[in-house]
């Protein structure tokens, strides 16, 4: 085992020594899923080695190993933003770990605004495409590295989320996530031009570990609550109390839709 992910996979395999075949990064307000986890252990982030430490009060920082339906999972309670400060190898930093953990189906989770009047708050979106306006990558200094960016997010999950929630008798949007850097939220002007250039929702988060799992050779499926919305003609001030709301509505459908689909990976 090489690189600087080493220590910490050393560390956790030391407890942990099974595959776990599923990883899950839950987004801001989205940790509500744990409880539906048989947990193992939940360990903070502070006690794995080179491992960041989540500064964001809406994550807590537990790294969480347990079973799911009946499947082996790693949970990420907490995730790295950008504009948190860390750099773009820190943020996708767990992505590696929990690749060498043995995952191979990364569900990555968010809270988003909706661009696309069609949206409305606390439905949820699968992710079929993203447009990167981080304007950084985590696969810098990488290996060349080409992939049509339609293969980011995989055909068979989406498949299977669809799926999973028609089963359910769940409403669902498709759509493309535009990440910014945040902290602050869009002008205006900037909501017109994000939805000119073809975005659905906004966020800040969710394609640097989207791009390095993919690189890793993991299928990724991406999941967004819409939590507020980016109309430009009837734009109000979004306050996190309400964002936070606006997740806790939509958790329960979103852990459903997940708690259901993991049986099938």
């Amino acid at each position: 085992m090489k690189g600087r992910h080493s220590e910490a996979v050393r560390h956790l395999r030391a407890l942990h020594p099974d595959a776990h075949p599923v990883g899950i990064i839950l987004g801001t307000g989205l940790g509500g899923l744990v409880k539906d986890i048989d947990i193992i252990s939940a360990i903070d982030y502070s006690e794995i080695p080179d491992f960041p430490v989540s500064t964001v009060e809406s994550h807590s920082g537990k790294l969480i190993f347990g079973k799911l339906s009946g499947k082996n999972i790693i949970a990420m309670q907490g995730r790295f933003h950008y504009y948190e400060g860390y750099t773009m190898d820190e943020v996708t930093f767990p992505v590696h770990v929990l690749k060498e953990l043995g995952v191979k189906y990364l569900i990555v989770s968010n809270a988003c605004g909706a661009i696309n009047p069609a949206f409305r708050k606390t439905e949820l979106m699968i992710m079929t495409s993203h447009i990167n306006l981080l304007f950084d990558t985590p696969l810098k200094n990488k290996k060349i590295y080409f992939n049509c960016g339609s293969n980011f997010y995989s055909k068979k999950l989406i498949r299977l989320a669809e799926e999973t929630a028609l089963e359910n008798e769940m409403n669902i949007q498709k759509g493309t996530y535009v990440p910014v850097q945040g902290p602050n939220l869009e002008t205006v002007t900037e909501y017109r031009m994000i939805r000119k250039l073809g975005g659905d929702t906004v966020g800040m988060s969710t394609i640097p570990e989207a791009l390095i799992a993919n690189n890793l050779g993991m299928e990724v499926l991406g999941l967004s609550i819409i939590t507020d919305h980016g109309f430009p003609d009837t734009l109000k001030v979004a306050m996190l109390k309400d964002i936070l709301e606006a997740a806790s509505i939509a958790e329960p459908k979103l852990t459903l839709l997940i708690r259901k689909l993991v049986p099938k990976l």
